[in-house]
């Protein structure tokens, strides 16, 4: 199986690239053409003309979480071609909030769904994983299972005109059948790397796992918990890891130094493939 995974946006560029907070990835795959997040804006537009991108050839958009710096570049990516299916968990329209030093800020889709429908955005939203092709497959819900891999606690969303704790259950990721094994691909991993690829390894019946690529959500993580994903992504036996967006410098650093040539950074213009 032929696999192309192309990065649009992310916190760091390749010479020629623009960088900005946030992710988007395109992934081609079995004839399918599939971006997952579009970025936080401008920059997802601009890289792919760079990288001969053209938006009105993909199949399909998933959506891994309701943040604008996932979500802002739609708008952009669906003017001028005729919609897209849009794959997320119903949970991606909460108005969601980031507290910090008791400041709220809001940090949700900045569109109304009413003004990308009109653009031809079509979304489909489910609680349950999404099988694309028989071998590419969306996360759903994903389980908290590990014990130490906990929500970011300054996430919030509003409801009844009150912030409440955000547990993310719109956290999605997408998966790859491939004879290596899986190529897991994260949006931000809120419910945590580990949660997500055990989470995989059920609904696909695969424990082979060959490479694990995107945002990890590991840029406030304690020195345990870093040790302890350490210790349970070499259990799992991954063999390649390609880290993003909100991994951070020093968890990045950490992976780097723990799994050496396994290791790789995954920045806007970078290509993956599995041939």
């Amino acid at each position: 199986m032929e696999v192309s995974i192309t990065t649009l946006v992310e916190n760091t560029a390749n010479p020629g690239f623009i960088a900005e907070w946030g992710l988007s990835i395109m992934i081609e795959v079995e004839g399918q053409r599939i971006l997952l997040d579009t970025g936080p804006g401008t920059s997802t537009v601009y890289n792919a003309k760079l990288l001969g991108v053209d938006f009105r050839m993909i199949d399909r958009i998933v959506l891994s979480h309701g943040h604008y710096d996932h979500t802002g570049g739609l708008r952009g990516v669906l003017r001028g071609t005729h919609g897209f299916d849009i794959i997320s968990h119903p949970a991606v329209w909460e108005a969601k909030y980031a507290v910090r030093e008791n400041r709220a800020r809001y940090i949700g889709i900045p569109f109304c769904r009413e003004e990308l429908e009109s653009l031809g955005a079509r979304f489909s939203m489910s609680k349950e994983p999404v099988w694309i092709t028989r071998n590419v497959v969306t996360s759903g819900e994903i389980s908290l299972t590990t014990g130490y891999e906990d929500v970011d606690r300054s996430m919030y969303v509003k409801k009844d005109g009150n912030l409440v704790p955000d547990d993310l259950p719109d956290d999605l990721a997408m998966a790859i059948r491939t004879d290596k094994g899986l190529i897991i691909i994260l949006g931000c991993a809120h419910r945590g790397m580990i949660n997500t690829i055990r989470h995989f390894q059920k609904i696909t019946g695969d424990e082979q796992v060959y490479c694990v690529m995107g945002g990890t959500h590991l840029i406030s993580a304690t020195h345990e918990r870093l040790t302890r994903t350490v210790t349970d992504l070499r259990r799992i036996g991954v063999q390649r890891i390609g880290v993003s967006h909100c991994t951070g410098f020093e968890a990045a650093a950490w992976l780097a130094k723990e799994f050496g040539d396994m290791f790789f950074l995954n920045n806007a213009g970078s290509q993956f493939k599995l041939l």
